[in-house]
């Protein structure tokens, strides 16, 4: 099929020309059925018949068909379809909208410091996600991280990734040079460390405007990777902290053992520099927040996922001391958890019934028994404290696996309180 002249392929109906490259190009189309716009990667009948390399487009086709509907977060590109037959074979994408991190590689136009910990803590949430279904990407590069919106990112194409739980063998030599750690140059065995290597890579560009080692050709950039140590960002921009500096190393350590030797160890030192001394930033840091909901006792039964989610439709709010946040007798159109601080439960806001610490819910029987539910005593802030509210008609429009998790949570307050309220009459 003529790429000039296409107007649909299969049962999607061609927008546009997205890109081009030298054995595929992705369209913009229309998915009717599902009314939705769907990026679709075609891959070229020249590439996957050719001698040399018809075997590699085939492999690695099949390597991302096999993604379709597994790759789930909120920060990786979807992967709807993949077909293969006489005429074509193609993937079916999400499809967004606002480029690729590439065009914030320029000196000229880089991210705040605060926005590059973002965008970076969001990919490794990513990619820890895929390390945990098997998933190594391989090809980790500012081209392949797609901007939704200021730092909302999704990363994208997977044909390269390595799936550690199959017995398909692994395709050697895949990646692009500069971001390709030192195990991968040297064709050895590969885990998720070489994915935080080229992400290490990524954040020192994004933050510098330039790649850390450059060289005439692919075997000069090698010598270096193998043996040179690359300069730390500050030599090159001198606003940003030591600690980045510190982050930056270690994930694009030569040596694996000084290497982050897990995602989780990589996102939490960006989110203890998200939390720590404010920095420039264009965007709103979610990353502070996210990192938050882990550590609160409401959310321990909730996935990366449906975290994700929750910041999505909640909102943070910072209430002063003795503000009533909850009266007595008003309908219940939200709840709350408590970040920080606390607050008093009172009945005729004299009586005091209990107080509420970080991690516990404020106004639960919004949730649990309608909106329409009277507010049966007052909530004042105690102390200065943070709470995230939730709108029980946002929460109503969640995914079902995000309702579950709040219905089992409810469902352990409840049963944890009739606990201690029986503890208490026996003891009487």
């Amino acid at each position: 099929m003529s790429a000039s002249i296409v107007n649909r392929i299969g049962k999607y109906e061609i927008l546009g020309k997205l890109g081009d490259g030298a054995t595929s190009v992705v369209y913009l189309a229309k998915d009717e059925f599902n009314d939705r716009q769907v990026a679709i990667k075609l891959v070229s009948q020249t590439a996957l018949k050719d001698q040399n390399r018809g075997q590699l487009m085939h492999r690695l086709f099949l390597t991302e068909a096999s993604l379709a509907g597994k790759l789930n977060h909120p920060h990786i590109v979807e992967i709807y379809d993949a077909v293969a037959d006489e005429e074509n074979a193609y993937i079916v994408m999400e499809y967004v909208s606002g480029g690729t991190l590439q065009r914030f590689t320029r000196p000229d136009n880089l991210l705040a410091i605060g926005d590059v910990i973002e965008v970076i803590y969001k990919c490794a949430r990513a990619l820890d996600f895929a390390t945990q279904i098997g998933v190594i990407h391989r090809d980790i590069k500012p081209a392949n991280i797609l901007v939704k919106d200021n730092t909302d990112i999704k990363v994208t194409d997977f044909g390269s990734a390595a799936i550690t739980m199959t017995e398909r063998t692994m395709v050697d030599g895949i990646g692009t040079p500069a971001y390709m750690s030192p195990e991968q140059h040297l064709n050895l065995p590969l885990n998720l460390q070489t994915d935080i290597y080229a992400l290490g890579v990524v954040m020192f560009q994004l933050l510098t405007g330039r790649l850390p080692f450059t060289a005439d050709n692919i075997a000069g950039l090698a010598h270096q990777i193998l043996n040179a140590d690359p300069p730390l960002p500050s030599e090159i921009r001198q606003d940003i902290p030591s600690e980045i500096d510190v982050v930056v190393r270690r994930a694009m350590a030569r040596d694996q053992t000084v290497r982050y030797m897990t995602w989780e160890q990589f996102a939490g030192d960006l989110a203890a520099i998200a939390a720590g001394a404010p920095l420039p930033k264009h965007g709103v840091l979610d990353t502070e927040k996210f990192n938050t909901l882990r550590t609160l006792s409401f959310f321990k039964s909730f996935g990366d996922v449906e975290l994700w989610e929750v910041l999505r439709f909640s909102e943070w709010v910072d209430i002063a001391k003795d503000e009533v946040i909850i009266n007595e007798g008003d309908p219940g159109n939200f709840f709350g958890i408590i970040v920080s601080g606390e607050a008093r439960v009172l009945r005729k806001r004299r009586l005091l019934l209990s107080l509420l610490k970080a991690g516990e819910c404020v106004g639960e029987m919004a949730y649990l028994s309608g909106a329409d539910t009277l507010r049966s005593a007052d909530v004042v802030a105690a102390t200065d404290l943070r709470m995230i509210k939730i709108e029980v008609k946002r929460l109503e429009n969640a995914s079902e696996i995000c309702r579950l998790n709040f219905d089992r949570t409810y469902l352990r307050i409840l049963v944890e309180r009739l606990a201690a309220a029986n503890s208490k009459l026996a003891g009487i």
